[in-house]
Order: C-alpha cells, then structure tokens, then sequence
C-alpha cells in the first residue's frame, strides 16, 4: 500500500512550523499557509536577478542562498548570507515601492522557500505583531551585515578579508571543512584565483587553515 502523499498545504504548514512556529503568530501561519506557494531551488540556481521585477518574498525553510550585489565593471561583490528561517529583508523596500531588484541571489545549498505575494507585505505589517518586528529584525540585521562587508572592502587587507570570509562561511556550513575550490573563493571576494591560491597558502603557513583538494579546514576558529 503506497502512503498519502502530502499535499501542498500540508507541507508548507510543516515547513512553516519547523522553521517560523516561534516567530510568527498562528494566525500568521495560516495565511500563509493559504496564500504561499513553495518551491525547491537547486546549487547554482538564481532565486532573484538584478533588475528583476519583485512579485514574490521568500521565507527560507532549507537551504542558503548568496545576496551579490553587482559593480560597475559587472563583478559580483558578496554582501551576506540567507539561511534556514530568514528572509531577503532588503527587498522589502523595493516591494513597497513597487522597485526592481538590486541585488542577486544565488543557492549556494539547495534550498526550500515558501515564496509571499508581495501585496501582502504591507498588510501583515498592519495586521501581525509578529510580521512586523521579523521584518524591522531581518532589515536591521541584514544592513549590520553589509555595513561589515563595506568595513572589510574598505579597511581589511586583502589576506584578512579572505580569512574573514572563510571564517563566515564555516559559520553557516557549521562545518570546519569547507568544499569549496579556489575560483569559487576568488569570486566571492573579487580578485583572482592566483592571488588567492598565493593567500591561502600563506594562511596555511601561518597555521590557519589546512588546504586539500577542493577542501579548506579551517583551523583556527577564535
């Protein structure tokens, strides 16, 4: 005998609790339940471009994904970090304002979201207690994240600022052993991966970190 499957609502109900149940009021949850529509997003996939227009806010259940912002010469420059139980908070604004997107979004971890209409933004704001201090939480969060990336890009040398950022990713993978090549780290901070092939050799000299083949352990974590 094959078991029910689940239906839609029944998984973004389970989704939802697991990772929003002591966030969000129950009234909440249930319209979002309602209204929500989930999606599963695979490593690599875009989940928002620059310049797209903004229809839907996503609530992460699973996952992480990169927020980019783009330069003028078309690099991408890594502001911070979405995971399980956050929200892309800085689109908010361009939701209101009915704005396109300024900011790239790309799953680093396959990722699960139930994904908001964005007409209903501004009336869970008036309505939900709960609504309201998880976006004012996730904006004031997110804007301390990317005031330390402009801190890093404008004060840390560029060897510091690779560590930090090794040391940021181990946080979210909660995992000293990171799978990652070189051209990937290269990309993240905006340099090349010569340069920094050279600087993780010397963060290994140092003690830092242990480097293997597309694995980087991170050794010292204070």
């Amino acid at each position: 005998m094959i078991p029910n499957m689940p239906t839609k609502k029944t998984l973004i109900e389970e989704k939802l609790k697991e990772s929003f149940s002591s966030i969000f009021e129950t009234d909440l949850i249930n319209e979002i339940i309602e209204i929500g529509e989930f999606k599963t997003l695979k490593k690599g996939e875009t989940l928002i471009d620059i310049d797209d227009e903004m229809t839907h806010i996503p609530l992460l259940v699973e996952g992480v994904v990169k927020i980019m912002r783009e330069d003028e010469k078309g690099d991408d420059i890594v502001l911070y970090y979405l995971e399980k139980g956050n929200t892309c908070a800085i689109s908010f604004a361009n939701c209101i304002n009915r704005n396109k997107s300024m900011f790239r979004g790309v799953v680093t971890r396959d990722a699960e979201g139930v994904f908001i209409p964005v007409n209903m933004v501004g009336e869970w704001l008036k309505k939900y207690d709960s609504w309201r201090r998880f976006i004012i939480d996730s904006y004031h969060f997110r804007l301390i994240e990317m005031v330390e990336s402009i801190d890093r890009l404008a004060f840390l040398n560029l060897q510091d600022r690779l560590y930090k950022h090794l040391i940021d990713k181990v946080k979210i993978a909660k995992d000293n052993t990171l799978v990652i090549t070189h051209q990937e780290i290269a990309d993240d901070i905006n340099t090349s991966r010569v340069v920094v092939s050279r600087l993780l050799k010397r963060l290994e000299n140092e003690g830092q970190i242990t480097i293997r083949r597309n694995r980087i352990i991170v050794e010292n974590l204070d």
